[in-house]
């Protein structure tokens, strides 16, 4: 089953998708669809070209990424210092946004880059969660774009300029819905790809992480309680921009795509700085 979020002529919804269709639940979002009992959709299903899909989860209460979790790093980074536990970096809740909604560049020497990378919604709270059960408190999957905006993220050691670097607003596309664990029931066994401009720039399968998903949520559940609509981030393979020779930072007008198998496929367009510059951080170099 898939779960979207999607508005048609007025408020959001949750709804199911099927064959091209969705479905309404009759609640709003999936805290509401999971303490209702779950239930059913019903009357008749609206073409998805018909209603806008809007991100799964509007304003996660927690959204945690994963730096450094893939092994084809080295490929792409012989310096690259692979962690010996799994660490995190948290992206804000204000910069989701969905499908078809436009990135746009905080500033024109921001360094975008894309990042394409599987996400697990938490279903069911819990701390201390051992990883042989933490597959039980995933409510499903989703795709997300960690954006990131280099010249901030890189600017000095330091987990705040992390943070920053990839908070601004618009630099977490999230969607196209949340594929639940009967459509992806190993989260090991999937394959993750991103295009810009149809440029296959990623292409790589979860095998590769170097800390699983029941990992993942094993340790960050150790101190952090998991509450339902939680999402975890599980980091991006080899092929990001940064480390190209020239490095191939998103521009305005480039789309991006990116995908994971029996999840979904995320689209969004890079768009300029909005009005005028405003303040723009001092960059050393």
């Amino acid at each position: 089953m898939k779960l979207a979020r999607f508005s048609h002529g007025g408020a959001a919804q949750m709804g199911v998708v099927r064959d091209e269709l969705v479905y309404s639940t009759g609640v709003a979002d999936v805290a509401s669809w999971i303490a209702a009992g779950r239930p059913a959709p019903g009357g008749t299903g609206r073409p998805l070209a018909e209603v806008k899909l809007l991100a799964p989860i509007a304003r996660p209460g927690k959204i945690f990424g994963s730096g450094i979790n893939y092994v084809s790093h080295k490929t792409e980074n012989p310096d690259a210092v692979f962690p010996t536990e799994a660490g995190y970096f948290s992206k804000l809740p204000s910069s989701v946004i969905g499908p078809g909604e436009n990135i746009v560049l905080p500033f024109p020497e921001a360094q975008a880059d894309y990042e394409v990378e599987l996400a697990v919604v938490i279903g069911k709270a819990g701390t201390r969660i051992s990883r042989d059960r933490a597959l039980e408190h995933v409510l499903g999957y989703t795709v997300i774009n960690d954006v990131s905006a280099r010249a901030v993220q890189f600017k000095e050691p330091g987990a705040q300029w992390i943070t920053h670097g990839k908070g601004f607003d618009t630099f977490c596309p999230m969607g196209p819905w949340i594929a639940l664990t009967d459509e992806a029931p190993d989260p090991q066994r999937l394959r993750v790809r991103s295009y810009v401009n149809g440029e296959l720039r990623q292409d790589a399968s979860t095998e590769e992480m170097l800390f699983p998903v029941a990992t993942l949520i094993e340790y960050w559940s150790k101190y952090i309680t998991l509450e339902v609509g939680d999402v975890l981030s599980t980091g991006t393979p080899a092929g990001c921009g940064t480390f190209r020779h020239p490095p191939l930072w998103l521009q305005p007008g480039d789309e991006v795509t990116v995908e994971v198998d029996a999840v979904g496929k995320l689209t969004n367009h890079v768009r300029p700085p909005a009005g005028s510059p405003g303040v723009r951080l001092r960059l050393r170099g």
